[in-house]
């Protein structure tokens, strides 16, 4: 997809995140660390949701891979928007896409795997139904 395909819409979730002082670098942009801390709040959002819960008692979610695509700079002042959506799950996993928009403009993009475990014996467990249905709401045709 090129940059200028990916919309804000395209994305069912959305949060909004303030950009800081602190999340400058020398060069005056925002560091790019920083845009995995923007990219896990948008996840966070999605995963832990008390309104749509998708966590089991006894389970949480683990990244497997997280894939992250620098499009352009980010700067301060201002806020950003972060897009999920789920692009396919599995029996245990989820696979998300994500992008990342300043002024309406895509400045990274990224896939991610998450995986559903067992808090005791740390290994994979299968997503209930419940949570593929609500997954199945947060996919957006591409």
């Amino acid at each position: 997809m090129s940059d200028d395909a990916h919309r804000v819409e395209d994305y069912p979730a959305h949060i909004t995140e303030k950009i800081r002082y602190a999340d400058t670098d020398r060069q005056g942009h925002v560091n790019n660390a920083v845009f995995a801390t923007f990219l896990e709040s948008g996840r966070v959002a999605v995963l832990y949701d008390p309104l749509a819960p998708l966590v089991e008692p006894g389970s949480s979610f683990v990244i497997a891979r997280l894939e992250l695509d620098f499009r352009a700079e980010m700067t301060w002042p201002g806020d950003v928007v972060v897009g999920t959506r789920v692009a396919s799950t599995g029996r245990s996993s989820i696979v998300l896409e994500q992008a990342i928009f300043q002024d309406e403009r895509c400045v990274a993009t990224a896939k991610t795997v998450i995986v559903g475990v067992d808090e005791t014996t740390r290994r994979s467990r299968p997503l209930s139904e419940s949570a593929i249905e609500i997954l199945g709401g947060l996919t957006a045709p591409r």
